[in-house]
């Protein structure tokens, strides 16, 4: 009994580590009216690359255009401590629009 209980938690630990670690994509209209994706791939597991992948899974292989991003910027060597950069959270967003 008590395997299956340390089983079902850690299958739990799991599912939420993997659903952390996804980038998500939201529908928005840009100022001139046509329909954009809002990708965000924020935190410490996630990438620009993982942006990138999201909005090409997203546009169905069509292609995509980079309208803009927003990020936080890259800490300098001297801010990291013993040249990792712990503790900061990595904000990143994309918009674009499919081809």
């Amino acid at each position: 009994m008590k395997r299956k209980k340390n089983m079902i938690r850690l299958l739990s630990v799991i599912a939420v580590l993997g659903l952390a670690g996804c980038a998500t994509a939201s529908n928005t209209y840009m100022k001139n009216g046509k329909q954009g994706l809002s990708i965000d791939c924020s935190g410490e597991a996630m990438s620009w690359a993982s942006c990138y992948e999201k909005a090409d899974a997203s546009c169905a292989g069509t292609g995509y255009e980079i309208v803009g991003t927003d990020g936080t910027p890259q800490p300098k060597e001297a801010d990291k401590t013993l040249g990792v950069d712990v503790g900061n959270f990595k904000s990143r967003s994309v918009l674009v629009v499919c081809k």
